[in-house]
Formats: C-alpha cells, structure tokens, sequence
C-alpha cells in the first residue's frame, strides 16, 4: 500500500503462507511476559507509509478499561503463537517497563 489519491502501481495477487499471520488474528491478542503475566493487548497495528509495519499499539495498565494507556511496540520484539486455536503473544518485559515507557495517543474513532 502507498499513501496517495490514485493508484500508482499495476494491481498484483500474492499468496498467504501458512505462516503468516493476518492483522485479523492479532487485534485484541492478549501480551505476556515470559512469567506468563498478562501485560496488555495488541489494539492496532502502524503502518508506515502503507508498506511496513513498524508498530504494535498495545493498551497497558488500568483495570477493565478504565486507566488503561497506549504503547507502542517494535514488532520485533513480540513473539506470537497459536495453540490449541488461541492466539498469544509474548515480550520480554515486566509490567513496571510497560508502565514507564512513553504513552501513545491513539483512539480507535481517528
């Protein structure tokens, strides 16, 4: 994908592999630490320039719903799995991190 008004690329198909994952999937995927705590979930995901996508938004902290706050997070620092047909995901971090790290401002509503 590129940002632009009209398209400028003759439209291709390309084939999913089975070990890829779908935006789909991930959306609302909870995050663990390797202590198997429960450290956020995965809310969206940045897409720079419509090609590459070079951030997790994960919401942290707070306690259904209320005080909860956005990070964003380098994709290559999360691990995803599937088992048993529920998705996970893992970093390597402790809540404390999470909670210092610099706050995103993001609503799903823009």
């Amino acid at each position: 994908m590129k940002m632009a008004d009209t398209a400028t690329v003759k439209l291709k198909f390309v084939t999913v592999k089975p070990a890829d994952i779908t935006s789909s999937k991930l959306i609302g995927t909870n995050v663990y630490n390797n202590n198997k705590e429960t450290v956020g979930e995965i809310e969206d995901l940045v897409i720079e320039n419509g090609k590459t996508v070079t951030g997790v938004i994960v919401s942290v902290g707070g306690f259904l719903g209320l005080g909860e706050r956005y990070v964003v997070l380098d994709p290559s620092t999360i691990s995803v799995s599937n088992k048993d047909n529920k998705w996970a995901a893992y970093v390597d971090t402790d809540k404390d991190t999470l909670n210092k790290a610099p706050s995103f401002d993001y609503s799903k509503k823009k």
